[in-house]
């Protein structure tokens, strides 16, 4: 339980959550599916999409990988939350009759941000020299210098 409420709290202190995973289509192909927080944008989707590619394609002792098929959706939607009135009066009385002037004010509610942003690859997976990886992107190029770190860890942020 302490894990889950930090892991939620740690979303929270980042640009946004993302969630993937990995369906093993054929022994050298993939489908990656993406889910990104509304914050991270379909940009932001899309990198997690692209480095989930990489971990994928080393996790299966693969070197590199060609993302044969994409798609995308933007199922965010933005609510705005019911606001507050205040009113204020003033009476000033003049002899036998009084005169109440009013000021209403109105504050609009939140706006929560919901849904997510989805993202989705189908790749085809190489080893170094096997033909036609010559045109694939390197998975360790993707990931940067601590490949190994996040092959381990995963990618939960889309910064």
């Amino acid at each position: 339980m302490h894990k889950q409420l930090l892991a939620a709290g740690l979303c929270l202190l980042a640009v946004g959550c993302a969630r993937s995973s990995a369906v093993r289509v054929s022994e050298n192909s993939a489908i990656i599916t993406t889910s990104a927080a509304p914050a991270c944008g379909g940009a932001g989707a899309a990198k997690v999409a692209q480095k989930q590619a990489a971990i994928e394609t080393l996790k299966d002792g693969y070197d590199r990988y060609i993302i044969v098929a994409a798609s995308a959706a933007n199922n965010v939607q933005a609510t705005q939350m019911p606001g507050t009135y205040q009113t204020i009066g003033t009476l000033n009385s003049y002899g036998s009759y009084g005169i109440l002037n009013t000021t209403t004010t109105y504050q609009p509610g939140p706006v929560i941000f919901s849904g997510t942003h989805d993202q989705s690859f189908g790749i085809r997976m190489f080893i170094d020299g096997q033909s036609g990886s010559e045109q694939a992107i390197s998975a360790k190029e993707v990931l940067g210098p601590k490949w190994a770190e996040i092959v381990k860890d995963g990618v939960m942020t889309c910064t």
